[in-house]
C-alpha cells in the first residue's frame, strides 16, 4: 500500500478522540482499505459539529472518489443526519469505531449512509488494547496516550457528552500497567492518562481504586517510565493523594489541567459542576505547596445562560488570581436536550465577547508564565524538532537539534513566538 492509497483520518476534540484516531488508522490500513477517509467527529460544541460536517464536505469535493467514513461523538449523536449526507458513505458509532472488523472492505459495502453500531457502547471494556494498534501515537515516540477511563455518570447541565460516549468505565490497574510497559518498551518517554471523566477513575472497579492509586502503581511499576502526564482533572475530585504524590516523584508531570468551567458559585450551581471557586484556591494551594513549579491550565466557559456581567467578571479576574497559564475557552454552545439549553441564552455576540477577553486574560497569563522560567533549567521533551515541551508543559524552541523522543537538560534565555527560547546546558 503506498502512501498515497493509505487510509486518512481526520480528527474533530479532545486528546482521548486523538487516540482513538490513531487506532483507527491502524485498524484500516491492517484491513487493507484503500482510498479511504475517516472523520472523527467531535459534539462538545454546536460549532465542533458544524465544523465536522463542513469538513465533510470539502474531504468530498477534494476527493471525490474516496470512500468517506464519519464517526465519533456528533456521528453518536446525529447519526441520522451524518448518514443522510449525500459525501457520506458510512457511519460508524463510538462503540464500532475500535473495532477492527468493521474496516474490513467487505463490511463496508452496503452502500452510501450506512449506519453501523458497535456492540453495547456501554461495556467494559470498550477500550483497544490489544495490537499494535495501541502503540500508536501521532507525536512520534515522544509521547503516548494512554486511555484508562471512558464515559461519565455525572450530568453538567451543558454537557452532551455523557450521552455520547456513555457511563464511567475504567480500565483495570493491572491492564494499565502493562500497556505502560508495552508502551515504554517501544520507545516512548512520556504517558499521558486520559480520559473522558479521568477523577472517576476506578469508582466501577472491584476496591474502588482511585486516580491516585493507578498513579503511584504505574510510577512504582514502570521504573522505564520517565515522565507521566494527565489529562483533564475535576478539581472538585482531585484525591489528596494525587497532591502527595506530585511533591515526592518528580516523574509526575507539575502541570494540572483543571476543568473549571465558571469561577462564579451561582453559575458553577447551575452548571451543577461539583466545586466552588474556593475548592480551586485550595487546591491550587496545596499542589504549590508540594510541587512549586506546577503549573495550571483549565477549561472555562463564557456567556453561559444567565451569566451577569459581575458574575463574568469573577471568572475573568480568577485567571489572573489562581495563575493560570493555559487556557481552553469555549463560547457555552447550547446542546439539544440538556437542562442549559432550557435556559434563558444570552446573545451570540455577548458570549463570543467574553470568550475574547477570556483568552486575552490567557494570553496574558501565558507569557507571565514564561517569564517566570527566564534563567532557570529544565529537561524538556523533544517532539519534533521544532517543538519540546517543559515538564510544565511550556513550549520551548532549542537552539541545536535534538533527536524526537530525547529529553535535554535546558536553560531558558528568552521567549520568542510564544516559545522559551533554550540554549542546551553544557
Amino acid at each position: 500500500m503506498s502512501a498515497a492509497t493509505e487510509p486518512r483520518v481526520v480528527t474533530f476534540g479532545c486528546r482521548l478522540n486523538a487516540f482513538e484516531s490513531e487506532v483507527i488508522r491502524v485498524n484500516a490500513r491492517t484491513a487493507g482499505l484503500e482510498n479511504t477517509i475517516v472523520v472523527n467527529t467531535c459534539t462538545v460544541t454546536a460549532e465542533a459539529t458544524r465544523q465536522a460536517r463542513q469538513a465533510v464536505r470539502r474531504l468530498r469535493r477534494e476527493n471525490p472518489s474516496a470512500r468517506l467514513i464519519v464517526t465519533g461523538c456528533a456521528a453518536q449523536m446525529e447519526a441520522e443526519r451524518f448518514a443522510s449526507m449525500t459525501e457520506v458513505d458510512h457511519v460508524l458509532d463510538n462503540a464500532a469505531k475500535l473495532d477492527p472488523a468493521r474496516y474490513v472492505p467487505e463490511a463496508l459495502a452496503r452502500g452510501a449512509g450506512t449506519i453501523e453500531a458497535g456492540p453495547d457502547r456501554d461495556a467494559r471494556p470498550s477500550f483497544p488494547w490489544s495490537g499494535p494498534a495501541a502503540l500508536g501515537g501521532p507525536e512520534g515516540r515522544a509521547r503516548a496516550t494512554l486511555q484508562v477511563q471512558q464515559g461519565c455518570d455525572h450530568r453538567c447541565t451543558f454537557c452532551i457528552i455523557p450521552f455520547a460516549r456513555g457511563p464511567n468505565r475504567s480500565v483495570p490497574i493491572s491492564s494499565a500497567v502493562r500497556r505502560a510497559r508495552e508502551l515504554c518498551q517501544a520507545g516512548y518517554r512520556e504517558i499521558v492518562l486520559s480520559g473522558v471523566d479521568l477523577c472517576s477513575y476506578g469508582a466501577d472497579l472491584a476496591g474502588r481504586p482511585t486516580l491516585a492509586t493507578l498513579v503511584r502503581r504505574l510510577l512504582t511499576q514502570v521504573p522505564a517510565l520517565a515522565r507521566l502526564r494527565l489529562s483533564s482533572l475535576d478539581p472538585g475530585r482531585v484525591p489528596d493523594a494525587l497532591i502527595a504524590l506530585l511533591g515526592e516523584d518528580v516523574r509526575l508531570m507539575p502541570h494540572l489541567h483543571l476543568s473549571l468551567q465558571s469561577l462564579d458559585p451561582l453559575i458553577l450551581k447551575r452548571m451543577k459542576r461539583r466545586h466552588a471557586p474556593d475548592d480551586v484556591h485550595a487546591l491550587c494551594a496545596r499542589a504549590r505547596a508540594v510541587r512549586p513549579d506546577v503549573a495550571f491550565g483549565a477549561d472555562l466557559i463564557a456567556g453561559f445562560p444567565t451569566e451577569t456581567e459581575t458574575q463574568f467578571a469573577r471568572t475573568l479576574d480568577g485567571v489572573a488570581e489562581l495563575g493560570l497559564a493555559y487556557l481552553h475557552v469555549f463560547p457555552y454552545s447550547p446542546r439539544p436536550d440538556t437542562p442549559a439549553a432550557r435556559m434563558p441564552q444570552l446573545p451570540v455576540g455577548v458570549r463570543k465577547a467574553r470568550a475574547a477577553r477570556l483568552r486575552a486574560a490567557g494570553d496574558r497569563g501565558f507569557l507571565a508564565h514564561l517569564g517566570t522560567k527566564l534563567g532557570t533549567s529544565a529537561a524538556v521533551l523533544v517532539e519534533t524538532s521544532e517543538r519540546c515541551r517543559c515538564p510544565d508543559y511550556a513550549p520551548v524552541r532549542l537552539s541545536a537539534p535534538a533527536p524526537p523522543g530525547a529529553i535535554v537538560e535546558s536553560t531558558f534565555v528568552g521567549v520568542a513566538d510564544g516559545a522559551l527560547v533554550a540554549g542546551t546546558a553544557a
